[in-house]
């Protein structure tokens, strides 16, 4: 074993040495054409080799310094000018070196030039090769020996459209050769796990990691055939690879060999053999990562499916999804101590290769929700991070490929997973459903649907069992409310009938939510409730609804501010009514100017009682327009905004700001464009010379945010002037 780093940088040092001194000689020797010598040194060089004191790593760096010497070696070989030996015979002298190491690299050099010269059949030479090379049975040295045969064999192989395919070379023969050295490479490989003490053993893990390639490069070599086509990958090449694979039983190695299958040879092979290659994964061992292997080949199945959708077809025909959904069943049942986290994985990669595949198989998706739900069920409490965020993952992606939570809503294992998430994680799914609504701008529109999106979202609309809700961030509450809040407007029927469904469902939840949660809750069923009573055309039940919203306002609210925001709700949502007679509605709209003049503030007054301008000109084809009611409420929003004026001269001996005079302006020019024909350029034009000559008062204070505000209103007059046509021409008569 080594005794450290220093040491291990002796030995590599002293190697290296010894190999430059004998190619030093090496080099004269064939610089004077003197074939004796330049084996005799040659053998001695790759003596180095033999070492046993060295980690692969090491290793490696003594074995380049050989190989680069063998490569001038091998062009001196292929000159038999210089030598005067042939490759007949130079094959039978290099057999004859001392040391069975130095013999071997030599034979594979001369070999190389041997099946090159094809004095005789390439499989013959290879053949002999692969078998000669069992004589080294050391891990190491074996593996770097039999890599270097890969190296210098690989472009000599019989393969399709090769120089060397002949009546005696068949592909078969190159698939022969490079399985027989891939399993002969694999067996050293796993009996180095056998090598020194057992107290050794991560240590020689990581060096048998770094060996890996080495094994895996025959692979490699074998999905570069080119006769290597599908029929003979699935009758010979795959069944050969996973009967080693299986029989030698060690986990570092099955894994990934594995994975090298899944990389190095093409999608459509693994499609056509997925039986197969599944079939070899209950098989493995129970060490092994089986569900990273999985994900893998299903990752690589749905990027093909995903490249075109010529290839769908063969999915379809090989039932790629069936074979996958039982091979992970069967791997989950195998592996007892799989975590949580692991089963979980291979779903969420099973689910991304069926929406990739089969979007459209809603009953695929759903299976495997079930199978998820099957797995969480036997596990008392999830508490795994890990299994959580995969959990998400698993019911964030039906709504990534759909853009659409109702189509999630269809799968009746979908809240069963939600079940199984934690408190804090099932709130912020819950919030990744509202906001893929949002998103999308997606209208449920049935109630079952709307019962099944409450009980996903139950989490923000009720204190579940074993929350803490003294915790709760004051931030994150209010945005979570306020997107159930807005969740609630996405819900609509035009029917009446199932309208009221949906209400009585959202009223059943969220009453329960508690008087934290009611504020922001209710104010949205209330409206929409009121939408559906205007749709259905019910008067008197929408005419009730104001009723007591005045009530609400006369007895509830003592707050001028909060008086300030209700009465503004109450004008927004009367001017979008269009359910009420000529009696009901009058009465409403003097109720809401009537109690916009009594606020508290004249400010207030004032544009609450210009925003009542909209109740009597709704701009659409069947609303109201009573042009001369819009031109009373603004002239008593003028009338208020002219009190507030001389209220602040009397009180601070200074004139107040004149924004609420460039307010009413804008009211006036909006109904102006509208086509109100009480609303003249005259009356406008008056209303600029009254702003200019308050703001040209002495008493008056400077006002930079009501000046830039006229500003802009004026720049906006003036572009309508500019613009021409029949805009141009109404715009034309006020003068700036």
């Amino acid at each position: 074993m080594l005794n450290g780093t220093e040491d291990e940088e002796k030995w590599l040092a002293e190697g290296i040495a010894g190999i430059q001194h004998n190619a030093f000689y090496m080099h004269r020797a064939l610089d004077s054409n003197n074939l004796r010598e330049a084996l005799k040194y040659s053998a001695q060089m790759l003596s180095e080799l033999r070492t046993s004191k060295l980690s692969p790593h090491k290793y490696y760096e003594l074995y380049m310094r050989a190989f680069d010497e063998l490569k001038r070696l091998e062009l001196f070989f292929k000159d038999d000018s210089k030598h005067g030996v042939s490759v007949v015979d130079l094959y039978e002298l290099v057999q004859h070196a001392g040391n069975i190491l130095p013999r071997l690299y030599l034979l594979c050099t001369v070999g190389s030039i041997y099946i090159k010269s094809k004095e005789a059949p390439a499989k013959e030479v290879l053949k002999d090769l692969v078998e000669m090379c069992r004589g080294v049975q050391h891990p190491i040295r074996g593996l770097f020996l039999r890599s270097y045969l890969a190296q210098i064999s690989r472009d000599k192989l019989p393969d399709i459209g090769s120089e060397y395919e002949g009546d005696a070379d068949t592909v078969m023969d190159a698939v022969d050769f490079v399985l027989q050295n891939f399993t002969e490479m694999n067996k050293l490989w796993v009996r180095m796990q056998h090598q020194g003490p057992g107290g050794v053993r991560e240590k020689r893990e990581k060096e048998r990691s770094e060996l890996q390639d080495l094994v895996g490069k025959n692979l490699h070599v074998l999905s570069q055939i080119e006769g290597v086509d599908l029929e003979m990958y699935k009758e010979t090449v795959l069944p050969r690879v996973l009967e080693q694979v299986v029989n030698c039983k060690d986990d570092l190695a099955q894994y990934y060999l594995m994975d090298c299958i899944i990389q190095v040879f093409p999608d459509e092979y693994h499609l056509q053999t997925l039986e197969t290659l599944l079939g070899a994964c209950p098989q493995l061992q129970p060490t092994v990562d089986v569900k990273t292997v999985l994900s893998r080949l299903m990752d690589r199945l749905s990027n093909y499916a995903a490249s075109s959708a010529d290839v769908l077809p063969e999915f379809l025909q090989v039932e790629a999804f069936s074979k996958l959904s039982n091979a992970i069943g069967k791997v989950i049942e195998a592996q007892l101590d799989m975590p949580a986290v692991g089963a979980i994985t291979l779903y969420v990669s099973l689910l991304t290769f069926t929406l990739r595949v089969h979007p459209d198989r809603l009953d695929h998706v759903d299976q495997v929700l079930g199978a998820c739900v099957k797995k969480l069920s036997n596990i008392p409490k999830l508490e795994d991070s890990r299994a959580m965020k995969q959990v998400v993952a698993l019911l964030s992606a039906p709504l990534e490929k759909y853009n659409d939570i109702v189509t999630a809503l269809t799968l009746s294992n979908y809240p069963r997973v939600m079940d199984h998430l934690d408190i804090g994680t099932n709130k912020l799914m819950a919030m990744v459903i509202i906001q893929s609504i949002m998103k999308n701008n997606s209208c449920i529109s049935t109630a079952d649907k709307v019962e099944v999106l409450f009980e996903l979202i139950k989490g923000l609309i009720k204190d579940i069992d074993g929350a803490d809700v003294d915790e709760l961030d004051e931030e994150d509450f209010k945005e979570e409310q306020n997107s159930v809040a807005r969740l609630i407007h996405m819900l609509y029927n035009d029917e009446p009938e199932e309208m009221l469904k949906i209400i009585c469902i959202v009223r059943k939840h969220t009453m329960v939510g508690g008087p934290k949660r009611l504020p922001f809750t209710v104010s949205s069923l209330v409206f929409s409730a009121l939408r559906a009573a205007n749709g259905c055309d019910i008067e008197h039940v929408a005419y009730e609804f104001f009723t007591q919203a005045f009530l609400l306002y006369e007895e509830e609210i003592a707050d001028s501010k909060a008086q300030v925001t209700a009465i503004h709700l109450i004008i927004g949502t009367l001017q979008r009514m269009n359910v009420f007679g000529v009696e009901n509605r009058d009465t409403l709209t003097h109720k809401a100017t009537g109690y916009s003049a009594r606020l508290l503030k004249k400010a207030d007054q004032c544009r609450a009682v210009y925003a009542c301008s909209h109740l009597f000109w709704v701009d659409d084809q069947d609303g109201i327009k009573d042009g001369e009611r819009v031109l009373l409420c603004l002239k008593r929003a003028l009338r208020i905004a002219n009190a507030a004026q001389q209220m602040a001269n009397v009180a601070r001996g200074s004139g107040g700001p004149v924004s609420l005079f460039v307010e009413i302006l804008n009211k006036y020019i909006y109904f102006f464009e509208k086509g109100n024909k009480q609303i003249t350029s005259s009356a406008i034009q008056g209303l600029i010379e009254l702003i200019n000559t308050e703001m040209q008062s002495d008493s008056t204070n400077p006002d930079s945010v009501a000046d830039a505000f006229l500003a802009s209103t004026l720049r906006y007059i003036q572009f309508q002037k500019q613009k021409g046509g029949v805009m141009g021409e109404k715009f034309e008569s006020i003068k700036l």
